[in-house]
């Protein structure tokens, strides 16, 4: 066997990294901040950077470059104790003292916490005529009610639930406690049945309705009996069948089904807990004199600019060394870069705007239906910059229309072919479906190959599959689900 040389050795090597410098992401996030996350993140940096200051109402901003070259003309008329403005937050000459920031504290108020399902439910519940035990096992149902106001599981598992805590060597205060039946169960669970609101501890969707049915005293009529006997011929819209077997008109049976649709398939939506979803519309587009024109709407954003101390660092920057300086410098340089990134967000957004405004224009002038395909790439492509920076400026922002607040995703929609070699949006194709099923004759409804033959005949090529795909995310029942008697 051959014997082995290692040695050690230098070579050069020449090749390419690409470093993403950190004040890059920092940009990426500006630029995918919403309007509210962005102004909290200012107010952060505010109290962070003694060298960033709020730009007074009716003050003129001037750009970070002209207040540099203004400020270093000026003459130093005093000596800085920049030991005492590092010891003190960098009160200097107008800078951010503790004072002026509790001058400026926002105070918002405390959202109030509404009452939800579930409190509803128990104060019903402390009405009733029941002992501690009784309250135990009504605690246990109405837990288990869903915000919907259904019953996620059986009685069986709510007794068994509540059979085996009695039972727990850890709970000594329930010691000797009788265990519940099915038949007390089942009696709190009629007791339930009654409370606010109406259908509200229903285990299934046909005794939700039969429930809300009783409620309004309905629980000897005709609808009472569909819904009881016959529930799943009801849904799918079997009135022939019904017809048949109760003897009657399957008109009948249809304005039986009619009042069924006024009551609510989930009544505890109407108290539970939803997020409230305030929506701040980033962008403003407004129709003057015949023609639109895109603002920010940032009255609210704090508008920044940098401070008086600026002004003392840059009169004599000899006087710093080690880590001062370093210190100095950093606070420096982060606050007017923050300046310009704001304002070159403020810039790309509008940027952005502006082309979707003037590629969207027969929507805002005549509706959804003349929506226009559009994608990030061509947005990218007009503006110079990246995909993925038009992807980041539209998520999550909104803009304040004369058809109203829309979200900027909103305008982007894959598009399908027309006879005459253009292209008409998803979106509008979605419409125009939904007007054609509206504008149907409900007793003789468009079939989806129907509806393909009237989009053909304006000049929109698409598949029959399509149609069917379009009209379910729409919630469009088929035509034999459509049809009325």
């Amino acid at each position: 066997m051959a014997n082995m040389k290692t040695d050690l050795s230098q070579k050069v090597e020449t090749k390419q990294e690409m470093k993403v410098n950190p004040r890059l992401y920092q940009a990426m996030d500006l630029l995918y901040m919403p309007l509210m996350d962005l102004k909290q993140h200012l107010n952060q940096e505010l109290q962070s950077n003694p060298f960033l200051d709020l730009v007074e109402l009716g003050e003129e901003q001037e750009t970070p470059e002209e207040e540099l070259e203004e400020q270093l003309e000026e003459e130093e008329e005093e000596e800085i104790d920049w030991e005492e403005i590092l010891l003190n937050g960098f009160d200097v000459g107008g800078g951010h003292s503790s004072s002026e920031y509790e001058e400026k504290e926002i105070y918002r108020p405390t959202p109030q916490t509404s009452e939800d399902l579930w409190d509803k439910l128990r104060d019903q519940l402390k009405l009733l005529p029941l002992n501690e035990r009784g309250v135990l096992l009504g605690e246990e149902i109405i837990g288990n009610i869903d915000r919907e106001g259904f019953l996620t599981c059986s009685l069986e598992e709510i007794v068994e639930s509540v059979n085996e805590f009695l039972e727990d060597p850890e709970n000594p205060t329930w010691e000797g406690t009788e265990q519940f039946t099915m038949a007390e169960a089942e009696r709190l669970l009629e007791e339930v049945h009654r409370f606010d609101p109406s259908g509200v501890g229903a285990r299934d969707l046909r005794e939700c309705i039969l429930i809300q049915l009783r409620d309004r005293g309905q629980d000897d009529s005709l609808t009472y009996r569909i819904v009881d006997e016959n529930f799943d011929e009801l849904v799918n819209h079997r009135w022939s069948e019904i017809s048949k077997e109760y003897g009657i008109d399957a008109k009948e049976v249809q304005e039986a089904s009619d009042k069924i649709s006024k009551l609510d398939p989930k009544p505890g939506l109407k108290y539970a807990e939803a997020d409230d979803e305030y929506v701040i519309p980033d962008l403003i587009v407004d129709k003057i004199d015949g023609e639109y024109y895109v603002f920010h709407n940032d009255n609210n954003l704090p508008r920044l600019k940098l401070s008086k101390a600026y002004k003392e660092v840059a009169k004599d920057k000899s006087k710093f060394s080690g880590e001062n300086k370093s210190f100095i410098s950093k606070k420096l340089n982060s606050a007017q870069w923050m300046i310009q990134a704001i304002e070159q967000r403020r810039q790309t957004m509008l940027k952005v705007m502006n082309f979707i405004v003037d590629r969207q224009r027969e929507y805002f002038e005549k509706g959804v239906e003349h929506l226009k395909p559009l994608t990030l790439r061509e947005v990218a492509e007009h503006i110079d910059m990246h995909e993925s920076t038009v992807s980041r400026v539209t998520n999550d922002k909104y803009a304040q229309t004369p058809r109203g607040v829309l979200p900027l995703k909103f305008f982007f929609s894959s598009g399908l072919d027309t006879d005459d070699g253009g292209q008409v949006s998803a979106r509008g194709v979605r419409a125009r479906i939904e007007k054609i099923v509206d504008e149907e004759d409900s007793h003789d409804p468009h079939t989806d190959q129907e509806i393909v033959d009237r989009l053909k005949e304006e000049g929109i090529q698409i598949a029959r599959r399509t149609v069917a795909k379009y009209r379910d995310q729409l919630g469009i029942l088929s035509a034999r689900m459509r049809k009325r008697v």
